[in-house]
């Protein structure tokens, strides 16, 4: 960025210079598998994250793509046009496919005309920020699903600068993208060796093959608590409030998106946390029944009733090691397999908690276990530091493009 004056922009109709074209639709029955004779893969809703995601593919046969323009190309961009309303208007870039495929009923395909727009620069308009809040507010809502208004989003204004200055504009933007996507594989990358480092120092679980004595949690476990039932709120009335969805699936304490209650001062006690609390989810959906994770500040924070919480007798056993015993993949399957299904959720009660077994070993080796799970956290923090430094860097980087100010 300069600090030369603004560049003025002409803008023009989103539909004037590109076209959305509607997924097909198709039945459940309709389904082959991906890679037989005659098919084509079908992207959904799922398959549009921050990159197209191709881990999970399903296929129709091609005569259900009735025209040759349904086919996706490179450089189309995905649109998730029927969605929950904080979801739809989501958007994926289309690398080149080694398959042909197309899109489903819930997502349409944005295809730019490159005479007056390039693919790369309208994604990175349409998937900015502003443009995002735009879309949304395109949306009619349902009962629980907002759907895009493709007229409206066709409406939306464009900056449109000549071609060479779209692509200049475009390259800085795949360059910066660039730079905050390789902080944000950094962090991944340290999370994905916590499975690893248990596994390192105490083995498979599954196998216990050191023979560490097996206690139920019950029998370890100093006090068992349901969090509190007050409403939470989002004045900052009152203190905050730990919820479910602030521990996320891999056993972390994520307190982006905080809510605030009132308890009375004779249950702050029963209700509130301090360092070295273990907390468990024993409420969600069945996949995330069971997150857990232990609580590493000193800041006063109540905990809400779909959490409990757990302390244990330190001479004996460490939260770090408990937690990182139920956040791997033997632990995950055991909570899995206790969980009672309720409607669409799941629930694991204390009771059925505590009398889950787990091996034990030496106290000295989980207080090295801890040692290292604090130094690891402590490098994590610093990598996601600068990974939200290199976000802001990003979003204030678009902003200026789009005004015509790089």
């Amino acid at each position: 960025m300069n600090g030369s004056a603004q560049t003025t922009m002409k803008l023009g109709r989103l539909g004037e210079v590109a076209r959305f074209l509607r997924g097909i639709t198709f039945k459940p029955v309709d389904l082959v598998a991906p890679g037989t004779t005659d098919s084509v893969v079908c992207m959904r809703t799922k398959n549009i994250q921050s990159d197209l995601d191709q881990t999970d593919l399903i296929a129709v046969p091609k005569e259900f793509v009735r025209r040759q323009e349904l086919y996706l190309q490179e450089s189309d961009i995905l649109v998730s046009t029927a969605n929950s309303w904080e979801l739809v208007g989501k958007c994926c870039w289309v690398p080149k496919l080694d398959y042909s495929a197309t899109a489903g009923g819930f997502i349409s395909v944005l295809r730019a005309t490159p005479e007056w727009i390039l693919p790369r620069y309208l994604y990175h308009w349409f998937n900015s920020e502003a443009t995002q809040r735009h879309v949304r507010n395109c949306g009619r809502q349902t009962t629980n699903i907002s759907n895009m208004s493709f007229e409206r989003c066709e409406a939306l204004q464009v900056p449109l600068p000549p071609l060479a200055e779209q692509k200049r504009i475009a390259d800085i933007l795949d360059k910066a993208d660039g730079i905050r996507r390789k902080r944000r594989e950094a962090v991944e990358v340290l999370g994905s060796l916590d499975g690893s480092a248990f596994l390192h120092a105490f083995g498979d679980p599954a196998r216990n093959s050191s023979k560490w004595p097996i206690y139920c949690i019950n029998q370890i476990a100093t006090e068992m608590q349901y969090g509190t039932a007050e409403k939470a709120n989002s004045n900052r009335e009152g203190i905050p409030v730990v919820r479910m969805n602030n521990i996320t699936y891999g056993g972390r304490i994520d307190l982006t998106d905080l809510k605030w209650c009132h308890i009375a001062h004779r249950l702050l006690p029963r209700f509130t946390l301090r360092r070295g609390d273990l907390l468990f989810n024993r409420t969600n959906s069945p996949e995330l029944v069971g997150k857990t994770a232990v609580w590493d500040r000193d800041e006063s924070y109540a905990y809400a009733g779909y959490l409990i919480r757990v302390r244990f007798d330190p001479e004996r056993v460490l939260p770090e090691y408990v937690s990182a015993f139920l956040n791997c993949s033997f632990g995950k399957q055991l909570l899995f397999g206790r969980a009672k299904p309720s409607n669409n959720m799941s629930n694991l009660s204390a009771t059925e908690l505590g009398r889950l077994e787990i091996p034990v070993p030496p106290i000295h080796l989980q207080r090295e276990f801890s040692n290292l799970t604090h130094s690891t956290d402590l490098k994590r923090s610093r990598l996601e530091a600068a990974a939200c430094a290199a976000d802001t860097l990003f979003g204030t980087v678009v902003q200026h493009a789009f005004r015509g100010q790089l």
